[in-house]
């Protein structure tokens, strides 16, 4: 698939777990503080949404965040997943995430996010229900946790967060960064 290919599955994604979830797109809009006109731009594959809007999105529908990777593609190896394979999101802010892992039925999940030099997840905190860990691969990743101070993590760095922590994540650098993140 092409990168607007991939944006358009999202949004049938969005607009079909919505309508299963019996969600009007104004309640959905007022549960993750956007406006219908945004959500209604993101369900026609117009906008892209944030990593933090598809967070509040994924906790609104009750799903994990990674419902959203999980397009099916044909593959010969149903353990083993290559390149041409992968389902990408081409979010906002400048952050692509690509699923990795071969399927969404195990015990963890891997996703390889690349970021723009200045992309951000957004300026509020995200929740996720799952345990996430990461490690830099290239370039450099500030994570905010709750109130605590900001930490840049460089190549070679990891993290891992509890289930339900609150963060938000970016790349202050000048140059790209690919982050490894796992989540269960």
């Amino acid at each position: 698939m092409n990168k607007q290919e991939e944006i358009s599955a999202l949004a049938i994604l969005i607009c079909d777990l919505r309508k299963h979830k019996k969600f009007t797109l104004q309640h959905l809009a007022d549960r993750i503080g956007r406006s219908v006109g945004f959500m209604s731009q993101v369900e026609r594959g117009l906008s892209r949404p944030t990593v933090a809007d598809l967070t509040a999105i994924s906790e609104v529908l009750d799903v994990p965040t990674t419902y959203f990777y999980n397009a099916p593609k044909l593959k010969k190896l149903p353990w083993v997943t290559r390149p041409s394979e992968r389902r990408t999101l081409y979010l906002a802010n400048g952050i692509t995430d690509t699923l990795v892992s071969p399927n969404m039925s195990a015990a963890f999940s891997m996703l390889e996010s690349q970021l723009e030099a200045g992309a951000h997840s957004g300026e509020r905190l995200l929740s996720d229900k799952s345990e996430q860990a990461g490690y830099v691969i290239e370039g450099e990743l500030t994570l905010w946790l709750d109130n605590e101070e900001p930490v840049t993590l460089h190549p070679g760095d990891s993290f891992q967060l509890a289930s339900r922590a609150r963060c938000r994540y970016g790349n202050l650098s000048e140059h790209p960064a690919r982050v490894l993140w796992v989540y269960t």
